[in-house]
């Protein structure tokens, strides 16, 4: 037996980091090819022109938000496999069960 809920928050937590992935990524994907390619890094703006940075802290924002994506998307999968060897569903009292397979045992 699974446990429901265990399964809905694992399903929304690995949509929010592809979610995340997908719209803020793209800011972060240019910091290595600069780095190792021209070894020179700028922060680029849209009212400002491009300002020279440390490449190094570009890299290290880079790698903070891809642990902030695979921390999302590793709890996820954590809920997920918790959600599905789950057995909560099935240790509830039968003095609190509800719904039509209910027995009543009063008499």
């Amino acid at each position: 037996m699974s446990d429901m809920r265990f399964i809905m928050i694992g399903i929304v937590l690995v949509f929010v980091g592809f979610i995340i992935l997908g719209v803020f990524g793209h800011n972060y994907q240019a910091s290595t090819l600069e780095s190792n390619e021209f070894e020179t890094c700028f922060k680029y703006s849209t009212d400002n022109p491009p300002v020279e940075i440390n490449c190094s802290l570009k890299v290290i924002d880079q790698i903070l938000f891809f642990v902030l994506v695979i921390g999302f998307i590793g709890a996820g999968i954590i809920a997920l496999i918790k959600g599905v060897k789950g057995n909560w569903d099935s240790k509830i009292k039968p003095e609190d069960m509800v719904g039509p397979g209910r027995r009543d045992n009063e008499d």
